[in-house]
């Protein structure tokens, strides 16, 4: 609320005034809205020029490496991502090749795989990648309350009994999620936060999923890491 004192001159208009004779009147002033976990989506801006779209290879080797590039990409375009690596064909394939492999070739169910990266997008307040990734595992079977629990505020804990370090702690699964979405969820927001997971966590990890299962859902976790360093960390996005 905005306080004005005011007063009535005798010519009969109004003015500002820090005369005796003062009325107070108050005026609201809007706060502004809090910021939503739905942002509307923004274009992606490198800090780094693009090379030219369709890009233009040097050798057989660099066309072929546009070449699985676009084909992974397909129908879409080449994104923002790809037309700044591609300054170094080799990095932009090898980039392609991690990417391609952890979104299409393992055998972590889409649920858990989505998920895992809709976490990491919210601790690292990447609002587009969530957009993106939250109804890709509404799609994979994950309902309302799952998502809720996903994109919660806070650490999500996994330990029992609480840890005196650590308040809070628990194994209870929350509604609507399984007891392999909850680990996998805890997993990620751990890796995210502090890099090193705690060994309760990964023995719940361990327990169960299987050595490839567990190096696909640490690979999952990672590639929204290397995303965010290359483009949302700021080192090539401005």
């Amino acid at each position: 609320m905005l306080l004005l004192l005011l007063h009535k001159p005798k010519k009969g208009t109004l003015a500002l005034t820090p005369t005796p004779t003062l009325i107070p009147i108050l005026i609201p002033i809007p706060t502004p809205p809090l910021p939503s976990l739905e942002k509307t989506k923004t274009k992606t801006k490198m800090r780094l020029p693009y090379v030219p779209n369709p890009p233009i290879p040097k050798s057989e080797e660099e066309s072929a490496i546009v070449d699985r590039i676009t084909a992974r990409r397909h129908p879409r375009p080449l994104q923002p991502l790809d037309l700044t690596l591609l300054h170094s064909p080799a990095v932009a394939d090898g980039w392609n090749s991690f990417l391609g492999a952890v979104r299409t070739r393992t055998v972590v169910p889409a649920d858990l795989r989505e998920l895992a990266i809709s976490r990491v997008a919210v601790v690292n307040r990447a609002w587009y990648e969530w957009m993106h990734h939250a109804p890709l595992a509404v799609a994979a079977g994950v309902g309302e309350e799952g998502m809720a629990v996903a994109k919660r505020d806070g650490e999500l804990l996994l330990l029992s009994p609480p840890s005196p370090s650590v308040e809070g702690g628990t194994t209870e699964i929350p509604q609507g999620l399984s007891e392999k979405q909850w680990v996998v969820l805890c997993y990620a927001d751990e890796m995210t936060r502090n890099v090193e997971v705690r060994d309760g966590t990964f023995e719940r990890l361990r327990a169960l999923f299987d050595e490839k299962e567990v190096v696909e859902i640490t690979a999952t976790v990672r590639l929204p890491h290397s995303y965010y360093s290359a483009s949302s960390g700021r080192c090539l996005e401005s």
